[in-house]
């Protein structure tokens, strides 16, 4: 990441002094989930306190705060002539989500709710996602954030990028009247494959703002990029999940091993919204996503 990318990171971030959550925990939780993100990689200095003051707009005693909470948990060291050091350390090993079945639930969930278009247009897009799509560093694709909702509201936050060659069909109209990955196949993709990776985070205020919850909630987070037959990324989707409203169930049946003995596999994963419970036959292959 180049030595800007901490800072867009942080001032793309709102902190609203209007929310009754104070400023200095708005500020730690950005921080934090940057940390634990990898946007502060292990060992990366923090700008430094004045830098940070500018980037949210907050005073040097709010910015103290929040930095003392981070310490506190042992995910940065501050010391004198050094500044302020990330000290997070990642496990490795993080389990993979099996994706069997979960993209026909999403088409049929997408059918079922409301997206609504936040931002929609062309950029260049940060060096994690570059490298995710296997795009050059100055490419340029098309970059939409949606909310979808049930009749009970707003449910997910989603951030998706597509590269040029695809992105030039679909407008931002499509995308609110469509899931993306109709879309997708509409323009003549053939979507053969995707890998995911599910885990947690907490709002910050941006977050909390459109998902209607309180900054620092819990939230579900899943990151997937779906493949074409070429094996070329052809969506990456970065998502935030309220937990409350939002469920991933996933079936599974114990059957005979290749190599002998017996297996726990998937069945009938199943992707729930608005506390609707759904149950979908086991089927492999592609499939179609919201």
């Amino acid at each position: 990441m180049g030595p800007n990318g901490p800072a867009r990171a942080a001032s793309r971030t709102l902190v609203d002094a209007a929310l009754r959550t104070p400023l200095y925990h708005q500020v730690y939780v950005v921080l934090r989930s940057g940390i634990l993100e990898g946007t502060y990689a292990d060992g990366s200095r923090l700008p430094a306190e004045h830098d940070l003051c500018v980037l949210f707009d907050v005073s040097r005693i709010t910015i103290r705060r929040a930095l003392a909470e981070l310490q506190g948990e042992g995910l940065l060291r501050r010391t004198r002539g050094s500044g302020t050091v990330v000290t997070n350390r990642r496990q490795p090993g993080a389990q993979r989500v099996p994706l069997e079945g979960m993209l026909e639930n999403l088409i049929a969930m997408g059918l079922e709710t409301q997206a609504r278009v936040l931002e929609f247009g062309w950029v260049v897009p940060s060096a994690d996602v570059a490298a995710a799509m296997g795009v050059p560093a100055d490419a340029q694709v098309q970059r939409a954030v949606r909310v979808r909702s049930t009749d009970g509201g707003p449910f997910s936050h989603l951030t998706t990028y597509v590269p040029e060659r695809v992105g030039r069909s679909i407008a931002a109209e499509d995308l609110g009247a469509h899931p993306l990955l109709t879309l997708l196949e509409r323009s003549g993709v053939r979507v053969a494959s995707a890998d995911q990776t599910i885990g947690a985070t907490l709002a910050d205020a941006q977050a909390a703002m459109r998902l209607g919850v309180d900054v620092g909630s819990a939230l579900l987070t899943l990151t997937r990029a779906v493949r074409d037959e070429a094996g070329q990324v052809v969506e990456y989707l970065q998502a935030l999940y309220r937990p409350d409203r939002y469920l991933y169930r996933m079936s599974l049946a114990r059957v005979d091993a290749a190599e002998g003995g017996r297996v726990w596999t998937p069945w009938a994963p199943t992707a729930d919204a608005g506390g609707r419970r759904r149950r979908a036959p086991a089927r492999r292959g592609g499939g179609r996503g919201a």
